[in-house]
């Protein structure tokens, strides 16, 4: 019988990551505690001390994902109007 996967929710997460990287406790320690391996405690404070400047400008990121996206649907709309012009240039230009 397999075992399944445990998940653990963001802000717990965040929390076992922020005691790791205040280092109050060991890595080994916060691992006994919380039953967590360590190598995957080891990942969570990398993920958090990386992303860490992320956090702030969450807002920024999403005003330019919205951006982006609605950037691409204009290149789009543009793609789509050359190719209709192009074919009336061309169903147009036998007659004079």
């Amino acid at each position: 019988m397999t075992r399944k996967r445990r998940q653990y929710d963001p802000q717990y997460k965040f929390r076992v990551a922020l005691e790791a990287a205040k280092g109050t406790k060991t890595i080994s320690q916060l691992a006994s505690e919380t039953g967590i391996h360590p190598n995957q405690i080891s990942s969570w404070k990398r993920q958090l001390l990386d992303g860490g400047g992320e956090l702030f400008s969450r807002k920024n990121g999403h005003r330019e994902k919205v951006q982006a996206a609605h950037e691409a649907e204009l290149y789009e709309q543009i793609g789509r109007l050359r190719m209709e012009v192009e074919w009336l240039k061309k169903k147009v230009a036998p007659f004079p």
